[in-house]
């Protein structure tokens, strides 16, 4: 009984800290790059935040669905890029609708194929992303000879990086929309009580009845599927498909991911932490670009931060060493 009483405050302690380090990190930043140069805090420097950092929220819930499985898709950056070449590709011809079928299809089908070789080949993740990350890369050069491609149709663009709502671009409205909607369906679907059961523990959840293959395969179909959504917005606030326009999704993704305390382990966390995630990441990076600290060392402080925010939202109590 004191045994159960003490790991429930423990996990009290890890959920509580997890939530009030990102709240307090986004407070710290907010003061002090406001210190440095007053015109950080002020509306127009807001959207420009707002604006730099949707296709990473965007891009970091999907990442976030295959974290709370205790996986992890290292494919995301390159397949948004891929599919952001397709959109370019497609929209001339389909307009902004089969665009955007096409760019959510294919990162449905690329998400099909890491949920079905992880599960199928027994394969870790890691692993089997990392290969579909370079299959990605070579597939967007091949198509892209290493060249941005251009469209005409202005209507992406437009849908984009128009303000229809409040006077806050459009881009910012679907990244808030996406988060809103994984957060429901997280919290009050089926698919996201499953989750977090395979999340905490695999067996105990196959044993339960759980149809973990089915689940875990949904999981990553879906990330593919968002991927593929971002891969669109990105191209249409770029007005071109880029083959390198992805290239640091990854990484701050995943940084995002664990910043705003969703555990790598697997089974804690969530799209409503994710989005505390991306605040820090986005400040962070838009406060240096404004008192103008040099990009090699913001590559430095954006490193030591993902080191400092990994050891202290850690849940080492789902470890028992550390390899």
């Amino acid at each position: 009984m004191t045994e159960v009483s003490s790991t429930k405050n423990s996990r009290s302690s890890f959920d509580l800290r997890t939530i009030v380090l990102p709240i307090a990190a986004i407070i710290v930043l907010i003061a002090y790059f406001t210190y440095m140069n007053p015109l950080f805090f002020s509306p127009a420097n807001a959207l420009n935040i707002g604006r730099q950092s949707s296709v990473l929220l965007i891009v970091a819930l999907a990442g976030t669905l295959v974290i709370l499985i205790g996986s992890i898709d290292l494919s995301v950056g390159a397949l948004v890029t891929l599919t952001g070449i397709l959109a370019a590709l497609t929209v001339d011809r389909f307009g902004v609708f089969g665009a955007t079928l096409t760019a959510v299809g294919v990162g449905g089908v690329v998400g099909l194929l890491n949920g079905g070789l992880v599960t199928g080949l027994k394969v870790p993740s890691f692993l089997v992303t990392l290969g579909m990350l370079s299959i990605l890369s070579g597939v967007t050069n091949q198509i892209s000879q290493g060249q941005s491609i251009l469209f005409m149709d202005g209507a992406l663009p437009d849908l984009v990086n128009g303000a229809a709502l409040l006077g806050v671009p459009n881009v910012i409205w679907f990244a808030l929309l996406a988060t809103a909607v994984l957060t429901v369906v997280v919290f009050r679907t089926k698919l996201g009580r499953y989750l977090y059961a395979i999340g905490g523990g695999e067996i105990v959840a196959a044993n339960a009845g759980v149809a973990v293959v089915f689940y875990k395969v949904v999981t990553f179909m879906l990330a593919g599927a968002i991927c593929g959504f971002a891969g669109v917005i990105m191209t249409g606030q770029v007005g071109a498909g880029t083959p390198t326009a992805g290239s640091s999704l990854l990484l701050n993704s995943i940084a995002a991911v664990v910043m705003g305390g969703t555990a790598l382990s697997g089974g804690i966390g969530g799209p409503h932490r994710t989005f505390l995630g991306v605040l820090v990441i986005a400040i962070l990076t838009n406060g240096m670009d404004v008192t103008e600290v040099n990009s090699f060392t913001q590559d430095i402080v954006k490193g030591l931060v993902i080191i400092l925010a990994v050891s202290l939202t850690i849940d080492r109590s789902k470890y028992s060493f550390i390899k």
